[in-house]
């Protein structure tokens, strides 16, 4: 299972009504469960390669979903959280959201604030895009790497 593929189905199992997830490839088993309680993945060091079409099956209820998702354009990509923290759309509570979803966002712009250990740390685009879709709620907390947009490279 590729990095996209496991991104792909952290995004449809935070879009589902699931409260746990677990699945087992060969050597390769992922789980996932909200509440903020566990999150894990497991691998062996020299894992062979895997095949894409085999990922979905463990995970019947999860797939209809993902069909159901308009085609997302070839130079659609993550925009992944480079800290654990706490994610936030605005600068404060009554200030309207950094981006929403259609936005066109430029290289340096402002995205979202992710506060760690009481520092505001404001995230911005690394390049010219579009923001097709923000994957986390205001004031969730968010792990490292963890995707927080899916956008569209401009």
């Amino acid at each position: 299972m590729n990095l996209k593929e496991i991104k792909d189905l952290i995004k449809v199992f935070n879009n589902s009504e699931l409260s746990k997830l677990k699945v087992e490839d060969g050597d390769f088993a992922l789980t996932l469960e909200k509440g903020g309680t566990v999150v894990t993945a497991a691998a062996p060091a020299a894992a062979p390669a895997v095949q894409p079409s085999a990922a979905p099956a463990p995970a019947p209820a999860a797939a209809p979903a993902a069909t159901e998702e308009t085609a997302l354009p070839e130079n659609a990509v993550y925009i992944t959280s480079p800290m654990v923290g706490t994610f936030y759309r605005s600068p404060s509570p009554d200030s309207p959201p950094f981006v929403k979803v259609g936005d066109t966002v430029k290289k340096g712009q402002t995205l979202c604030i992710l506060e760690a250990m009481k520092i505001m740390n404001e995230l911005e685009a690394e390049f010219d895009c579009k923001i097709l879709d923000i994957l986390v709620e205001d004031g969730q907390p968010v792990e490292y790497d963890m995707p927080l947009f899916l956008v569209e490279k401009l």
